[in-house]
């Protein structure tokens, strides 16, 4: 029989596979995507269906968005923003570096 390990030994293993790390950030962006629309569409009071009329989407991939399963393109943002009553402000920054 296996030996059970610990979530962080398993975490370790998957990030030091090749390509693991770009797929994390990726997935972190879309989350955190996915968050901050829902927080802004719950402040303005409006479901996920009526998100979907003012952005050109169906209430299904609203979800699917606000649940970070989809990676947006810029033109897909912009009408979310508009939607949501924001301005779109992407930027770079840099990356940390560890000691």
């Amino acid at each position: 029989m296996s030996e059970r390990r610990s979530w962080a030994d398993k975490r370790a293993e998957i990030m030091s596979r090749p390509g693991a790390g770009a797929a994390y950030e990726a997935a972190r962006i879309r989350f955190e995507l996915g968050d901050a629309v829902r927080t802004r569409r719950e402040e303005l009071g409006l479901t996920q269906t009526q998100l979907g009329e003012r952005v050109g989407l169906k209430q299904p991939a609203v979800a699917r968005f606000e649940a970070g399963g989809t990676m947006p393109t810029i033109p897909m943002l912009e009408r979310m923003a508009e939607a949501l009553e924001l301005r779109l402000n992407v930027q770079f920054e840099p990356l940390p570096h560890a000691s």
